[in-house]
């Protein structure tokens, strides 16, 4: 019997973070709405991502909602990222760059960064448009 719970336990603990993760990432996508510099997307992808693994109804409530289900569909259908969120995206990169060279980063910072974005940049501006 002390067998059976041990098993069942872990299930149930990754249950719970996968669900409370989906949350925090759709708290953060919902935030990225009325915040510019905040993406929303990928927090949504996120979202849909750790519900899928936790409780089928969120994720279905999620991807058929009327506002945070078309990106994720896109998404899942064609790789597909809007323009709007690819124009927001290049805008949040960029501020986050300026504003680590307003600040005082150290240059070593500044070529991680830069590299990090760049790659980033290439992924997402490749995908193709909705």
């Amino acid at each position: 019997m002390a067998s059976d719970r041990q098993h069942e336990n872990p299930k149930g603990v990754r249950v719970i973070l996968w669900r409370a993760a989906g949350f925090v990432a759709l708290g953060l996508g919902i935030l990225g709405v009325p915040l510019p510099l905040l993406p929303t997307t990928p927090f949504l992808l996120l979202s849909a991502f750790c519900f899928a693994r936790s409780s089928p109804r969120l994720h279905a409530w999620l991807v058929g909602h009327p506002t945070f289900g078309p990106p994720i569909r896109d998404w899942r259908e064609h790789g597909a990222i809007s323009r709007r969120a690819k124009i927001m995206a290049g805008v949040a990169m960029a501020a986050a760059f300026g504003a680590a060279g307003m600040f005082g980063a150290p240059t070593w910072l500044l070529i991680i960064q830069a590299v990090t974005l760049c790659a980033v940049a290439v992924f997402i501006f490749t995908r193709p448009g909705s």
